[in-house]
């Protein structure tokens, strides 16, 4: 019997233009698609999100090689690289669709995002907790297309430069030995 290496975790971190731009650059990261997940309107719009009346959280599906990344390193990379203990907020990003979320597919991922939850709470008993919600994976909706890639589309742009390559610069300089060869400085 053949396993499956290739794999898929859904975050939810803030804006899926930053989130989208951190993972698509780890070793292993097959794709990364930025979408809508966790609330209940059907096939949303990104004007629909925005308004905060869906229920959805902006969100991106990574496809990953297991045999190169683990799930637990791509939890690194996503507590690393946002928030995790504001509620509905973002940097100026705020409401329910901007929450910091981990939406899993499978009880290892529940269980295993458990506990890393747990082990960041333990190591900062006197800081602010992880408010980071866990909801199991319904369905995800991938966003429109000029939301795709926006990172390298766009990253000349005001909004780019002042907060997603902070971002990035943050991940390039903690995590440089995950990062595919064309993201090393």
């Amino acid at each position: 019997m053949t396993t499956n290496i290739n794999q898929v975790a859904i975050f939810g971190g803030g804006c899926f233009w930053c989130t989208e731009a951190i993972f698509k650059m780890l070793k292993g990261v097959l794709s990364v698609t930025p979408g809508y997940s966790g609330g209940t309107k059907k096939n949303p719009t990104y004007n629909e999100v925005s308004s905060g009346g869906t229920g959805h959280a902006e969100v991106v599906r990574i496809e990953y090689d297991s045999s190169v990344l683990e799930y637990h390193t791509l939890l690194t990379i996503f507590f690393g690289s946002h928030d995790p203990t504001t509620k509905n907020r973002q940097g100026s990003d705020t409401g329910a669709e901007y929450r910091s979320v981990i939406f899993y597919s499978t009880p290892e991922q529940k269980k295993e995002a458990e506990k890393f939850i747990a082990e960041i709470n333990a190591s900062n008993e006197h800081g602010a907790l992880v408010v980071t919600a866990l909801e199991p994976l319904k369905e995800f909706y991938g966003a429109e297309d000029y939301h795709k890639d926006y990172y390298d589309k766009n990253s000349g742009n005001a909004y780019c430069e002042l907060v997603i390559n902070p971002k990035l610069e943050k991940v390039q300089k903690k995590y440089g030995d995950l990062l595919k060869d064309l993201y090393k400085h």
